[in-house]
């Protein structure tokens, strides 16, 4: 008793058929049908399998591992489950991107309709929490009006010349690029429109970037000729919008929104920042700028609504300090937050990746 006879062995086709009934809650298909069953082996009722996962950041990853394997763990025959989780980044690289950034598989542009709104901070979090969850990342710094980025990462080391290619520095595992590294302090950029351009291209083209998951760019606030032309060089993967909840601030943010349209920039979602403040003596929350502003607005444009970032003197103070608050460890509620909105931006990435068509083209 409790022995299988050999036509009762375990076969591979009941596994992959129980695995059916786990679904991608965002690519709305199921793990077999998507190809993400991997290794599947079978020894005397021990199955092991690895769900390969589109980003290393994806928010259900857990929620995938347990159901595979209880789904498994059913099948007649089964008496031990062993799920291994690994990722491998989509991608839907256009032509125009290959000859840029051959290596890098996504592109994500944060941007802001005015400015004050703590876009270049969200774009240093976002790259580093991305970083923590395990992928390849780079950040360029392409708001060269007021470049805070290497400020914000607290980075110290130059860019390095060899040959032709520029060998961006590596600060908290993130490869980073910025006009702040070839201003003398205290100067400021005064170029025209190709002058703007050409800077676009020399970031993307000429620095070595080497294989990238994610290429995080912190634009300029506002509308103007960055944005034109980093659109118009590669066909981005996609764009978030920071925006505080204020009324005034959604207005301008709806701004930069209708310039992606207009650019065919897909748009990834909206993040509120400054979303509400917590006393850290009481505990009491107040909502100094309102809250709510930029999910409503995201709602009403049809656009995923991303997640809320707190106003904090502690992310105001890791900021001046150079150590970005995503890298913090246990239950800082701040790092959570930024955790969170990179889960968030990978998802929508992957599901952008997952129902883009084969070729891009710019008009």
């Amino acid at each position: 008793m409790g022995l299988f006879r050999k036509d009762e062995a375990v076969k591979e086709s009941s596994i992959l058929e129980a695995l059916r009934v786990v679904n991608d809650p965002d690519l709305k298909r199921d793990i077999v049908s998507l190809g993400f069953v991997k290794d599947l082996r079978i020894n005397n009722g021990k199955v092991s399998f690895t769900i390969e996962l589109t980003t290393p950041a994806c928010p259900v990853k857990d929620q995938l591992k347990a159901e595979a394997q209880s789904a498994v763990a059913k099948v007649p025959g089964v008496t031990d489950v062993e799920v291994t989780l690994s990722f491998k980044v989509t991608s839907k690289i256009s032509s125009q991107a290959r000859t840029l950034i051959p290596h890098v598989r996504n592109t994500i542009a944060v941007a802001s309709g005015k400015g004050g709104v703590g876009k270049s901070t969200v774009a240093a979090n976002l790259a580093v929490a991305l970083m923590k969850f395990g992928a390849q990342v780079g950040l360029m710094d392409a708001d060269v009006y007021g470049p805070s980025i290497p400020i914000l990462m607290g980075a110290s080391e130059q860019p390095q010349v060899i040959g032709a290619r520029i060998v961006p520095p590596v600060v908290q595992d993130v490869k980073l690029i910025s006009m702040g590294y070839f201003l003398p302090k205290g100067e400021a950029v005064i170029w025209r429109g190709p002058m703007l351009h050409k800077m676009i291209q020399q970031f993307l083209g000429e620095v070595e970037w080497g294989e990238l998951d994610y290429l995080v760019i912190d634009l300029p606030p506002g509308t103007g000729d960055i944005q034109l032309s980093l659109c118009q060089t590669i066909p981005l993967t996609g764009a978030v919008i920071v925006s505080t909840p204020q009324d005034l601030a959604l207005e301008v943010a709806s701004k930069a929104i209708a310039m992606f349209q207009k650019l065919k920039t897909p748009i990834l979602g909206v993040i509120e920042n400054m979303s509400y403040y917590v006393c850290p003596h009481c505990g009491k929350r107040d909502e100094i700028f309102g809250h709510g502003g930029a999910r409503k607005a995201s709602e009403q444009l049809g656009y995923p609504f991303l997640g809320e970032i707190p106003l904090s003197s502690i992310i105001r103070a890791r900021s001046d300090s150079g150590k970005p608050t995503a890298l913090d460890e246990g239950d800082s509620q701040y790092a959570k937050a930024f955790h969170d909105l990179a889960s968030a931006i990978a998802a929508q990435i992957s599901i952008a990746n997952y129902n883009a068509p084969q070729a891009v083209s710019i008009e």
